[in-house]
């Protein structure tokens, strides 16, 4: 199969989550790449589909489970070009590239194994999870392990970082702006209370396995520049690792009521996801190692600061990894999968797959 050609198609496909007609499209082309002979289970979730694919009968708790995300964040063109070995795109390397061979290796072995294997392909990673991965959980998907194709060059990511999404609200009093004295500008507090957050959370200079704070957007209902604000709020994105024990195994109310301590403002939790982690020497991760070293890569360990789904297996006493293939730039106008990687990574997965018991 040519997967190359598939890759360009797919990565072509506007699949983020504001457009549900490409979300549907992007899944029935890697069902397409799969093909017949399969049972296809669809699942549907806040306007997000997803499919559980599997040999035909009743569905089993799946041995090993492979699973993808076809969506995509948002860009300015999603045009597909090729540089040498790099293949360039939005979605390139997260993950569409590694969603195919997944597709690819499923159809290739599912039939053949003397286990369950399960490919799940879900549309709604990249803003949360909740209406893919966590819909099928909640609705009985069960897996002994599980392999999420997310980029890692080969290694086997066992640690991920938890996702704290919240909005602080600041309000003031309006006044004109030639009388500031009159007035409480709300931005200037926020500005404030953002100050007080990455004081307590410093952005590092360089990688570092600590709580990051990101400000993703500022805005105010104030559209006049000679009047002081009185609203102003902010999102935020908070990536926080096991040992932070300020958000880890914290409830929601118990993080609203630390961030308003640290802020002074009303704070609106919009999003919270657990770290993830795997058992390092679980028989599985070792075997996923040792095909990784096979194709003449590290199979490294390896510790991720992004959230990703396997935060919802772990949650429930699964062990599940990301492994996928090499690239760069992911969420980026530069974004490529590295295509020297790629039968590497297909050969890995095989081996991998055929080792099990």
């Amino acid at each position: 199969m040519d997967l190359l050609a598939k890759a360009a198609e797919l990565i072509a496909v506007p699949s983020t989550a504001d457009r549900p007609a490409e979300l549907h499209r992007a899944l029935d082309l890697v069902l397409d790449v799969v093909g017949p002979g399969f049972e296809v289970e669809r699942f549907s979730s806040g306007g997000k589909p997803s499919a559980l694919v599997r040999t035909p009968g009743p569905r089993p708790v799946f041995r090993i489970l492979l699973n993808a995300h076809l969506d995509v964040v948002p860009a300015d063109t999603y045009a597909v070009t090729r540089d040498g070995n790099r293949l360039h795109g939005r979605g390139a390397q997260d993950m569409k590239m590694a969603a195919l061979v997944l597709a690819d290796v499923f159809r290739t072995l599912a039939p053949t194994l003397p286990y369950p294997l399960g490919l799940q392909l879900v549309t709604d990673e990249e803003v949360g999870g909740y209406d893919g991965t966590a819909h099928q959980l909640e609705a009985g998907v069960r897996a002994e392990f599980v392999v999420i194709g997310e980029q890692s060059n080969l290694r086997v990511v066992t640690d991920s970082k938890g996702l704290c999404q919240v909005r602080l609200h600041a309000t003031g009093t309006a006044a004109h702006a030639a009388y500031p004295w009159l007035g409480e500008n709300a931005l200037l507090k926020l500005h404030a209370a953002i100050g007080a957050l990455l004081r307590r959370y410093p952005v590092p200079a360089s990688e570092q396995w600590t709580t990051t704070v990101s400000v993703a957007r500022i805005e105010t209902s104030n559209r006049a520049v000679n009047q002081i604000p009185a609203d102003a709020t902010a999102w935020l994105d908070i990536r926080f690792p096991p040992q932070d024990t300020d958000f880890t195994g914290r409830t929601r109310h118990e993080i609203v009521a630390y961030l308003h301590s640290l802020t002074g403002l009303t704070v609106e939790l919009d999003g919270l996801g657990p770290p993830h982690h795997a058992d390092p020497s679980h028989p599985d991760v070792v075997r996923l190692q040792a095909a990784a070293r096979a194709q003449g890569f590290s199979g490294d360990l390896l510790r991720k600061h992004g959230a990703a789904d396997g935060r919802f297996y772990y949650a429930r006493g699964i062990n599940a990894v990301i492994f996928g293939p090499g690239g760069d730039g992911q969420h980026g106008p530069d974004e490529y999968v590295d295509l020297t990687t790629v039968t590497p990574y297909r050969n890995a997965l095989i081996t991998f797959l055929k080792a099990a018991r």
